[in-house]
């Protein structure tokens, strides 16, 4: 089976991710095959968009197989992951800089790596069933596929909010978060895949559009502002028990079951995205993470909780915020010397 379909229609090129009884996930060979179908395209001129979608009714893509990475980690130490993230996040950029127009149909589950091949892209559509979510908390990890650099900068403390729970948004919270562009119904999909063969994106997505549905996360600014504008999760935590808001109390209760060590680790990635200006350098600081995170125990053991044995019991090590030591949190951010990934201008090369 072809987990990526790569065909052409019209003056546009289609990449659909066909593993839906996996709700696309990506796996490296899936990485590489999107690579080679770009690379192909940014040279033909008769090409004139790229078009990314999901094969099956569920979504466009639920991320990199987990399955995959847990394997590698426990036999092999993340060697094999490490090479997927700097291929999945080369990828990643490629799109944000893609020279034709990259036109991202954004419906279903779209999480995690499925969130870096479409967020970034120029032309991104949602419809009334997309559930967009960087859930790395929940297995041990942190946002990465420059899901740090696209949630600090959403609205306020919102990209805070979402990427320490990992709660899921729709719609209209995606794009007032600058993480999407066009709602359209999923009814009026097929339409548009048909009028995406013109090679006019524009005028295409501009035919099937409607306003989109009011988001939940403006109604909620007020105290996800003030709770997660603090400088550690342990006062973010306090703020929101604080709060006497019952959402707040409800986040409060979800950061709870986090791993300690990547909530602590994924606030600090955040701050420090903000400041480090491009994508390509938040990339660089995400593959320096993602590769510590290979050898954190949380990572394999959260996998092992929530997709291996399912037991939804992960045992946190170290199990507690006040446990997790300063120096803890800044082994994920040291220099990798050569095996840097090289992204940003100046960096050293990958």
């Amino acid at each position: 089976m072809e987990t990526v379909r790569v065909r052409r229609a019209g003056r546009a090129g289609f990449l659909v991710l066909n593993r839906p009884r996996a709700l696309n996930a990506l796996d490296h060979g899936m990485i590489r095959r999107l690579h080679a179908a770009l690379d192909a395209w940014e040279r033909d001129p008769a090409v004139a968009a790229v078009v990314v979608t999901g094969e099956g009714e569920r979504g466009l893509c639920a991320g990199g197989d987990i399955r995959n990475m847990h394997a590698d980690a426990v036999a092999a130490g993340g060697a094999a992951s490490r090479d997927f993230f700097r291929d999945e996040y080369r990828l990643n950029a490629r799109v944000a800089r893609y020279p034709k127009p990259y036109v991202a149909l954004m419906d279903g589950i779209v999480m995690g790596g499925g969130v870096g091949i479409s967020a970034h892209g120029g032309v991104r559509v949602v419809t009334e069933r997309t559930a967009l979510a960087m859930p790395e908390t929940t297995i041990g990890f942190v946002p990465d596929v420059g899901g740090t650099y696209l949630l600090s900068r959403m609205p306020g403390e919102t990209g805070t909010h979402l990427a320490l729970t990992s709660a899921r948004i729709g719609a209209g919270d995606a794009i007032a978060g600058g993480l999407a562009d066009h709602f359209v119904p999923s009814s009026r999909l097929p339409a548009l895949v048909a009028a995406l063969a013109d090679g006019e994106p524009g005028a295409a997505v501009a035919a099937v559009a409607e306003p989109a549905p009011p988001g939940e996360l403006a109604a909620h600014r007020a105290w996800i502002d003030a709770c997660y504008a603090a400088d550690t999760v342990e006062e973010i935590v306090a703020r929101l028990r604080d709060a006497g808001v019952p959402a707040a109390k409800e986040a409060a209760g979800l950061l709870a079951e986090r791993s300690p060590t990547a909530l602590k680790v994924t606030l600090r990635a955040l701050r420090r995205a903000r400041r480090l200006g491009s994508l390509e350098a938040v990339l660089d600081q995400e593959y320096r993470v993602s590769c510590a995170s290979l050898s954190s125990p949380d990572l394999v053991e959260g996998i092992r909780a929530q997709v291996i044995d399912k037991d939804r019991a992960p045992r946190w090590s170290p199990p507690s915020l006040a446990a997790v030591a300063e120096a803890d949190v800044e082994r994920f951010f040291a220099p990798l010397g050569e095996r840097e990934l090289g992204l940003a201008p100046g960096a050293a090369a990958g």
